[in-house]
């Protein structure tokens, strides 16, 4: 019988094969139609979008979805899914929580090919595939210029997903019916005109007593690890601060860098 480990490098070789869509391609108006052709697409939408839109509905996200913003941590195991307020003047609201159903590689960024890391770092949607292997998938645009950078020449490896089936090496795996509401999500706010979808993954939150002891016992024998983690905390913290998701750039000198922040109502009361 093979190995577990050799099995799943394969099927992760398959739902990484370059999917029909490019989250950037087709206008808006046009995407939804194109992806509903797909089998698995169509289905999902039938026997989702209705609780869907009542999730948004709920949580006083705007209808259509705008602003979407995906947010995992390893850790907890949970990828979370916010989106923006009905009222354009409220800060983004926490639609769903999905559960992470299987882990892979250990807290820390991924830095090569074939290192079972889940990458941490500022991410979008970079891909749609209807047709994955795991079902359904969402292309997360790992590497980026920081994550190029310290990968060191070495080939960084690619192809990270957040997808269904729940078998994985260094991707985010649901199970199939979240990764059909998360995809579905996403559909319906690249349709209404959002091309860029980010996706933030931490190990941890960064802003909790517990997720900051864990990580300095970590680096106390990774001790690497230290400035990595510390250039991920602004951009956790802006997100608090003003309740939109940051604009970070990758730089090639393996740092992050934010934009501006945008005046907004935050998340969480000052001193919390």
């Amino acid at each position: 019988m093979p190995r577990l480990s050799s099995v799943v490098a394969v099927l992760t070789a398959l739902v990484c094969t370059a999917p029909p869509f490019a989250a950037s391609e087709a206008r808006a108006g046009e995407f939804l139609a194109r992806q509903r052709r797909y089998p698995r697409v169509k289905a999902a939408l039938a026997q989702h979008q209705a609780t869907i839109e009542d999730s948004f509905r709920a949580a006083g996200a705007a209808w259509p979805p705008r602003g979407l913003f995906i947010r995992s941590f390893k850790d907890e195991a949970v990828t979370e899914l916010w989106a923006a307020a009905e009222r354009r003047s409220e800060p983004h609201v926490l639609v769903r929580t999905f559960p992470v159903c299987r882990g892979s590689g250990e807290l820390g960024p991924k830095r090569r090919e074939g290192d079972s890391q889940v990458p941490e770092g500022f991410y979008r949607v970079s891909l749609f595939n209807p047709n994955s292997s795991y079902h359904l998938s969402l292309g997360v645009s790992y590497p980026n210029a920081a994550d190029r950078f310290h990968s060191a020449g070495r080939p960084p490896g690619g192809a990270i997903m957040i997808h269904g089936n729940c078998v994985t090496i260094g991707c985010i795996p649901l199970q199939d019916g979240p990764i059909e509401e998360l995809y579905v999500a996403a559909v319906l706010a690249r349709d209404a005109g959002q091309t860029d979808i980010p996706i933030h993954i931490f190990p941890c939150r960064l802003d909790d007593p517990n997720c900051q002891a864990r990580l300095a016992a970590e680096a106390a024998s990774r001790p690497e690890l230290a400035a990595f983690w510390d250039g991920l905390v602004a951009g956790y913290l802006a997100f608090l601060q003003t309740g939109a998701p940051p604009r970070v750039d990758a730089k090639k000198d393996g740092t992050y860098h934010l934009d501006p922040p945008r005046e907004r109502r935050p998340l969480v009361a000052a001193g919390e």
